[in-house]
């Protein structure tokens, strides 16, 4: 899944990345970028991003 899909389905989302200094709002490359993608151009661990990005998904 895409880092604009995450966002788009999960806005919750959005203050992670923001936290992570990920500024994937409005970025144009947002609709290619994988977690996995995004974690590694912004040298962020991959495990507790995803774990954070789980906690602040309602449910």
């Amino acid at each position: 899944m895409c880092m604009d899909d995450i966002m788009r389905r999960w806005p919750e989302t959005i203050a992670v990345l923001i936290r992570h200094g990920m500024l994937c709002v409005g970025c144009p490359i947002a609709i290619y970028h994988t977690v996995t993608e995004a974690c590694e151009e912004h040298g962020v661990d991959e495990d507790a991003f995803v774990g954070e990005l789980l906690a602040a998904i309602p449910g």
